[in-house]
């Protein structure tokens, strides 16, 4: 499943369109509509982040850090319960991340820290950690990243993820908590760090609810039919 998500994201990132231009334009775009709709938050949180050097760094070190972890280690538990449990949460995670590298594709969009204003905060941290001055990707392999992919965020979107498995999986309440600031902390950081538009977070949360919502749909229609499935098979065992 890694592997071909790697391959899917490395297809991506070659067959996309790396023009800077039109990914500004369109990050100017959601800007404008942001504005129009006074959810322009990005400059008072990318200011907020610039200003006091230890958020700046522990926004950084999430960025770079919990994206992988947390999703990681909440599979590996999940895969524990069950595969009944296990099974639809990874189908729902494996599409949102398609549908998130569909939009890579189809849409390349520039992060807030391209446009002149904003800061990039992991790289003006990239001393304090593994990161270099491209993205969060280790320093040397800048070129393996896609810079021009922050429409729709997947930092936010498998943040939600991570809630929402909680939120069904977990029978105690700090977990549950514990998913949802994950959540809301991931958004905030990606917000603040200069990697992406408030928007892109709303998009990045819908591509996991429209998955979420498709995988369950998917799965009760497995399950209405499999009753029908069982008496053929029986006519047939014994006609």
């Amino acid at each position: 499943m890694l592997l071909g998500l790697y391959a899917v994201y490395s297809a991506s990132r070659l067959l996309a369109d790396d023009s800077l231009d039109p990914a500004v334009d369109r990050a100017g775009r959601l800007l404008d509509l942001e504005q129009a709709s006074h959810l322009d938050l990005e400059h008072p949180l990318n200011d907020l982040f610039t200003r006091f050097d230890w958020l700046g760094v522990f926004s950084s070190y999430w960025y770079a850090t919990a994206h992988y972890v947390v999703t990681a280690v909440v599979l590996v538990w999940l895969y524990r319960q069950g595969a009944d449990r296990y099974r639809p949460a990874r189908r729902a995670l494996v599409l949102a991340t398609l549908l998130g590298l569909a939009c890579y594709l189809v849409v390349p969009t520039a992060p807030p820290r391209f446009i002149e204003g904003y800061v990039d905060v992991l790289q003006l941290h990239s001393t304090a950690g593994w990161w270099g001055g491209d993205a969060s990707a280790p320093r040397g392999l800048g070129q393996m990243t896609n810079e021009l992919a922050a429409f729709p965020s997947l930092h936010a979107g498998w943040a939600l993820w991570v809630a929402l498995v909680l939120q069904v999986v977990a029978t105690v309440r700090w977990a549950k908590v514990a998913g949802w600031t994950h959540a809301v902390v991931t958004a905030v950081v990606v917000v603040g760090t200069g990697n992406h538009w408030l928007l892109d977070v709303v998009a990045g949360w819908g591509v996991v609810v429209v998955a979420w919502v498709c995988v369950a749909l998917a799965r009760g229609m497995v399950g209405q039919s499999a009753p029908r499935e069982a008496v053929v098979s029986g006519l047939c065992r014994n006609p």
